[in-house]
């Protein structure tokens, strides 16, 4: 058994293409799929590349949920992370996060998000409606991909949509990589805050809403409830939004793929999936923290070490997906992929993530059969200064 503390150099963010994971990561899976590294924010850490080791990392539970963010240049960075934000239950272990999970379960079960898609076609379709009207060039993002799973889950919590030019402003700094300690505390307060007035009003005057519900259980207290509501408005629009811009931008990149799923519309639920794994939004990986000496793949990760098990790189591996995972197929089968993560913190949302890239995808392509990129590739502003990749941009026209 390894117990060697070198550490092989910095975990990988270059990429080459706007679509694919940095190269490195294919090098790391065949020559060191776990290995010690320096990561984006300065602190040491063991990573894992290997889609079985990712797997393996988020199901064990002597691998924390308590970690620190990637921040570019954290002066804390490989300190111990501090107790998690009340509420904030994907920085829980059980039976903290057991507690959380419960109360929110219920909320989002495929059953109840099947249900909401005649509402998602709606917003949809009133979207493309006004990009019609507009004529292009647009912005695809802000006129398309980010307002549909903001007005969604606004209407899911109870948080009014006239307010999203606050809580977008203050979620993109929540996963801005070079935001500064200051400007993050700031936004967290002022999410808070605002939370804090929701939780008032729901109290007062309760909707048939889930921020409503979980006043009404009396289970939550107005922290915990301001940390919850928080964390589900940013994950329920952000990766969302993210996943519509960059999947239509892969899909006018790949135009054979593209022409396929015209011809064949019952293609798409599969081909939300391929685009699901192919693009990885969460792009730096997982942090996980050893609650005690874990053997992995032959090293010893010592207690107390930071895990990253990275999404990406394991969702381009040919030990599962064998059939050419760097090439998009949007006619690919039968094998799970780490979008969402994996474990008990998979992603609560995923089916309304599903339901919404479904609705919002082959809407858009019907809708718009000559759709196309306004400006060059290159000139596509790409999200790598932030957690969840995607576009700050999407120029397109018709």
């Amino acid at each position: 058994m390894s117990q060697t503390s070198h550490v092989t150099g910095r975990q990988p963010v270059a990429r080459t293409c706007p679509f694919d994971p940095p190269a490195e990561y294919r090098t790391l899976r065949d020559e060191a799929p776990v290995a010690e590294v320096t990561l984006p924010d300065g602190a040491t850490g063991w990573l894992v590349s290997r889609y079985a080791d990712v797997r393996a990392v988020l199901s064990d539970p002597r691998f924390s949920s308590r970690r620190r963010q990637l921040r570019t240049g954290d002066p804390a960075a490989g300190t111990p992370a501090p107790p998690p934000p009340p509420g904030m239950f994907i920085l829980m272990d059980a039976p903290e996060h057991t507690r959380f999970r419960r109360l929110l379960t219920g909320q989002f079960t495929v059953r109840r998000m099947r249900q909401l898609a005649p509402a998602v076609e709606r917003i949809v379709t009133e979207h493309l409606d006004a990009m019609a009207a507009a004529g292009g060039p647009v912005d695809l993002v802000q006129d398309f991909a980010l307002p549909i799973p903001s007005l969604v889950i606004c209407e899911l919590l109870g948080v009014p949509y006239a307010d999203r030019e606050e809580f977008q402003r203050n979620s993109a700094t929540l996963i801005r990589l070079d935001a500064t300690p200051e400007e993050v505390q700031q936004a967290h307060a002022a999410m808070n805050a605002y939370f804090h007035r929701l939780a008032a009003d729901k109290r007062a005057e309760p909707c048939d809403d889930i921020l409503s519900e979980l006043v009404q259980s009396g289970e939550l207290t107005d922290e915990e409830l301001a940390g919850v509501g928080g964390l589900l408005l940013l994950a329920g629009h952000e990766t969302t939004a993210n996943m519509i811009a960059l999947g239509t931008m892969c899909l006018l990149r790949n135009p054979g793929q593209l022409a396929a799923l015209r011809a064949d519309p019952s293609l798409m639920d599969g081909a939300v999936e391929e685009l699901l794994r192919y693009l990885s939004v969460v792009q730096y990986g997982v942090r996980r923290t050893a609650r005690e000496d874990v053997e992995l793949d032959g090293h010893r990760i010592a207690a107390g070490s930071m895990v990253v098990a990275v999404l990406s790189s394991g969702n381009r591996d040919t030990d599962q997906f064998p059939d050419d995972p760097d090439q998009l197929d949007v006619s690919r089968t039968g094998r799970s992929h780490l979008a969402f993560g994996y474990g008990i913190h998979q992603c609560l949302g995923q089916q309304l993530a599903r339901v919404e890239m479904k609705a919002a995808l082959s809407a858009l392509f019907a809708r718009f059969p000559d759709l196309r990129l306004a400006v060059p590739v290159e000139e596509v502003p790409m999200r790598d200064d932030m957690l969840v990749y995607g576009v700050h941009e999407l120029p397109v026209t018709w």
